[in-house]
């Protein structure tokens, strides 16, 4: 790299470090370039773009802070860690003890699902199949997609997700008491006036496969 480079990629850095963000237009007139050059630099300095809005916007490697998902949101711009947003569905599916539906897609990524799953009909990276009512997309490969059926198995079509205020109580309930039953945490819950069935506290940590110790049987 030249030094006429070296320095146009620190400046740039320092540019994303307050921006965040940037489209290739911003970009080019920033470092004073062609769309061409501009687009030659990014790849250059490893940038990623934008899951949403086609892609638009970029950004450096060490600006994103990742959520557990490997997703981060700024401003209504959406970056994923594992690439695009094909690669990102791919990913989560994958990854997700209990595969995901329509909705739990549309929650991880902030999308209207039906803009994009119909693409994934036929990937032969996932598996798509009628659970519950509802289609669901699995793993493909065989161990994957096993774990994952048995543990969808066990969550019941007909119990609600919890909103995020219940989300967060949930998880500090049992960050503060870990050994505490479903039906124990959702009593503890109820105390704090946050109503929620121990059904609903199971398939939470099911499907985002949390365990919960179970409370010994009294003697």
């Amino acid at each position: 790299m030249s030094q006429n480079s070296a320095r146009e990629a620190e400046r740039a850095r320092k540019a994303f470090g307050r921006r965040k963000i940037m489209t290739l237009g911003e970009v080019a007139e920033f470092i004073r370039s062609s769309i061409h050059t501009a687009r030659r630099r990014l790849k250059q300095w490893q940038a990623a773009n934008s899951y949403n809005h086609n892609g638009r916007y970029y950004t450096l490697p060490e600006v994103p802070e990742f959520d557990g998902n490997g997703l981060w949101r700024w401003r209504g711009v959406f970056f994923s860690q594992y690439g695009n947003l094909k690669q990102t569905v791919v990913a989560l599916v994958q990854r997700s003890p209990a595969g995901l539906d329509a909705g739990e897609m549309r929650s991880l990524l902030g999308l209207d699902p039906r803009s994009f799953l119909s693409a994934f009909a036929d990937d032969p990276q996932l598996r798509r199949e009628k659970t519950q009512g509802r289609f669901v997309y699995y793993g493909s490969d065989a161990a994957v997609y096993s774990g994952q059926r048995k543990h969808r198995g066990r969550l019941k079509a007909t119990c609600r997700h919890p909103r995020p205020f219940e989300a967060i109580a949930i998880l500090v309930e049992k960050i503060k008491h870990p050994a505490l039953s479903y039906e124990a945490l959702s009593r503890q819950l109820r105390k704090q006036k946050v109503l929620v069935e121990a059904e609903t506290i199971q398939n939470f940590f099911l499907r985002h496969g949390l365990p919960v110790k179970k409370t010994p049987p009294s003697i």
